[in-house]
């Protein structure tokens, strides 16, 4: 019976529509930073949506939320399926939420069928997985991990105030009771827009994720000496800006020459100082992301850019800070439930391939403490952090369905 069984592929449209409506940009993105009001809003609208699906709701101390759906067998651990509601700055209206809407819709279509899973179920959204507003990116998923520290994570401040993550938890009530460690689930899917090209440009419908990519975040900060452009000889300047400049080609060096897999980034969050157009930049802050699927590759990438960083440093006569604040290793997904996505791939008849993703994701950390596996959906032209991120509604409803059909062979069905 359960075979027949499908979401509604425009109910899971609307819903991701009407949540784009919060933040919405003038280029047709969203911009809703994590825990701002945009942020509430959101969150208060899941809830809502929750609560008329008839699911209970927690909220854990990163205000993680977790939406349950009781089971038959309810000594099981939940199934959980989800991702995350804060978007970058003036991104795209599909990052992340859909892995969000695509778990409620999988818990609607059940109602809508009147069907009972034997392990209970939950949809969950992630705090911060962006971490555009609070570095590092994934980070309550990295407290639930073990990665983070859940007094260092709190503490994390804001890029635009002096507030920390549990202010601004407070501020917009959700800052929640719930021990983060305590909670459990016997396996875990996130639906995801690919964020690369391949599943647009090959025409495929479903990517089953295996694997992800491991990646290192850089806090870097040079200080030289601000004097006056005009009347300082060029011979003995300490420009900070021209070491930040000498660590940006090496940087993009640094992965060239470990292509076609390596990654490496100076971000487009930089701060120049002191300001003027007179005077040479005495002070710069930036940051650097690397990636690859090969943890041995990663390090070997972290001592080049530490000793290319120490070189420019030392020619020019700058002050160098380099802090690694985030680490992810390399993740090879649960076997087990990737093939549960393969098989549902199959029933459907859907077109569907391995992909190993490019990015960084919630699932990454919880695969530390449950079984877990990914799905990608394609995205026009492989465009992501972007507000022209688009993607089509028969692909997103392919992969929710294949979503609701591999949810419901790992959690068992009751009636």
């Amino acid at each position: 019976m359960t075979d027949q069984i499908r979401v509604n592929g425009e109910r899971l449209w609307d819903s991701i529509m009407e949540m784009a409506k919060i933040g919405a940009t003038a280029k047709g993105g969203s911009h809703r930073l994590t825990l701002s009001d945009e942020d509430k809003d959101a969150r208060d609208l899941f809830a809502s949506w929750c609560r008329e699906a008839g699911l209970s709701m927690t909220v854990d101390e990163m205000g993680d939320m977790f939406a349950r759906r009781a089971g038959a067998a309810s000594e099981r651990a939940p199934v959980g399926m989800g991702s995350h509601l804060d978007t970058q700055p003036f991104g795209g209206k599909f990052d992340g939420i859909f892995g969000v809407l695509a778990g409620l819709e999988v818990i609607r279509a059940l109602n809508d069928h009147q069907i009972q899973t034997r392990a209970p179920l939950e949809v969950v959204n992630w705090t911060n997985e962006e971490g555009a507003r609070f570095a590092p990116a994934m980070l309550a998923s990295g407290v639930y991990g073990g990665v983070f520290d859940l007094d260092w994570a709190q503490a994390r401040p804001a890029v635009d105030s002096s507030a920390t993550l549990l202010a601004e938890l407070q501020r917009i009530g959700y800052h929640g009771g719930l021990p983060v460690h305590d909670h459990e689930f016997s396996a875990f899917f996130e639906c995801h827009i690919e964020q690369g090209p391949i599943l647009d440009s090959e025409g495929i419908s479903v990517g089953v994720v295996d694997a992800a990519q491991g990646f290192r975040w850089y806090d870097v900060s040079l200080v030289g000496f601000a004097q006056h452009t005009g009347s300082t000889p060029m011979r003995g300047r300490r420009n900070a800006l021209l070491g930040m400049a000498k660590i940006v080609q090496a940087v993009d060096d640094i992965a060239q020459e470990r292509a076609p897999l390596a990654r490496a980034t100076v971000g487009s969050q930089v701060e120049v100082g002191p300001g003027s157009r007179n005077v040479i930049p005495g002070k710069v802050d930036f940051t650097v992301d690397m990636r690859h699927p090969d943890a041995d590759t990663l390090a070997e990438m972290d001592t080049r850019l530490r000793a290319v960083c120490q070189g420019v440093a030392a020619d020019i006569g700058l002050e160098l800070s380099l802090e690694q604040i985030s680490y992810t290793a390399p993740v090879a997904f649960d076997p087990g439930c990737v093939a549960a996505l393969n098989r549902a791939c199959q029933r459907l008849s859907v077109s569907h391939t391995a992909i190993t993703s490019g990015a960084g994701h919630d699932a990454c950390y919880v695969a530390r403490r449950a079984p877990t596996a990914m799905l990608f959906a394609p995205c026009k032209d492989g465009v992501s952090h972007h507000e022209s991120e688009s993607a089509k509604p028969d692909d997103l409803e392919a992969v929710c369905n294949v979503l609701l059909h591999a949810v419901l062979d790992v959690a068992g069905v009751a009636n």
